[in-house]
């Protein structure tokens, strides 16, 4: 027998330790979180897109292109805000119908027997 596996049948544990301020320990806690905070920085993301739209609508001085290139900017903020809103929706109505509600982190992940 090696000195390695002395050590660990001394010890009485297999495996990889794991650090003690370790917090997140399944899986499907971990894609709950990290979908969570997808959607805080699409929606910070959305509204400074949407405020740097109006500032640059707004200092336009009544240039044509420059009014132009403020409008398109602040509909792709309203759009991209939609589509955050949208895909939120569609989260709960999955969580409702399916019972998987990634934002509680309560998704299972089957385990292979």
């Amino acid at each position: 027998m090696s000195l390695i596996s002395q050590v660990y049948a001394a010890s009485g544990t297999i495996g990889v330790p794991q650090p003690s301020g370790m917090k997140i320990t399944d899986i499907g806690v971990l894609i709950s979180r990290v979908i969570s905070v997808v959607f805080i920085l699409a929606g910070i993301m959305t509204f400074a897109y949407l405020v740097y739209g109006g500032i640059e609508y707004l200092t336009s001085g009544g240039d044509k292109t420059k009014t132009e290139a403020a409008r398109s900017r602040i509909t792709a903020a309203v759009v991209g805000l939609a589509i955050v809103a949208a895909s939120w929706a569609l989260m709960k109505l999955i969580a409702f119908f399916f019972g998987v509600d990634v934002f509680e982190g309560n998704i299972n992940i089957p385990k292979p027997y």
